[in-house]
């Protein structure tokens, strides 16, 4: 009910934003609006979930978004990417039940498949638009994509370093889940979307993911 409230309430609001956004992608001209992306809501069940297109279209482009596509990335998507406003049309996956407002982001099948046992438990929640893991981790992902130099590299880094964390803080949410944590976590997505703050101060009963983060 809270997921359908707020999703309902934020469509309501943002329908000029997810006009304009639309018209400015669809008058570029180059692909098309919306990138669709097949994720998994859990081990077995996926789901095509929605974002603003940010960059040019590519055929068989797959895996995580390291420096070697950072040409493809357009001057508008640059901009949606860093507000997360390419995000929006999750609106939508919202409403349909694909995934919730709060909850780990769903991955990509090529990595269930790879780890199935640290999946098999993240995915006992529903998957999210923002998650502890995406607020606590996401800049820190991006610095350690960032310095990688190819695309194996960037694969190597993302299974390495990042994924084994961001499991580390899903689970972490799923075990202290509650209404108002999810309601914290949202709010400080908000905030930190709105201050450009890198450095969220955790709740005293999971501040052990600051060791996570830091690992």
């Amino acid at each position: 009910m809270l997921d359908i409230t707020l999703a309902s309430l934020a469509v309501t609001l943002l329908w000029p934003v997810l006009l304009w956004f639309s018209l400015r992608i669809w008058w570029q001209g180059d692909g098309p609006m919306f990138h669709v992306s097949e994720r998994m809501k859990t081990p077995e069940r996926s789901f095509a979930l929605l974002k603003f297109r940010t960059m040019t279209v590519q055929l068989y482009d797959s895996g995580v978004t390291g420096p070697e596509k950072a040409h493809r990335i357009t001057p508008l998507g640059e901009m949606m990417r860093r507000h997360r406003f390419d995000e929006l049309p999750q609106l939508w996956n919202i409403l349909k039940g694909d995934i919730s407002i709060v909850g780990p982001r769903p991955p990509l099948r090529e990595y269930v498949k790879r780890f199935p046992d640290i999946y098999a438990d993240v995915l006992r929640s529903r998957p999210g638009v923002t998650g502890l893991a995406t607020l606590a981790f996401h800049q820190r992902e991006a610095r350690l994509l960032a310095e990688c130099t190819s695309a194996a590299e960037t694969e190597e880094v993302y299974c390495r370093r990042c994924i084994p964390r961001k499991a580390r803080l899903d689970l972490t949410y799923q075990k202290n889940a509650t209404v108002l944590l999810d309601l914290w976590i949202l709010w400080r997505t908000l905030r930190q979307l709105a201050t450009r703050s890198h450095s969220p101060n955790l709740p005293a009963k999971i501040m052990d993911c600051n060791q996570v983060i830091n690992l």
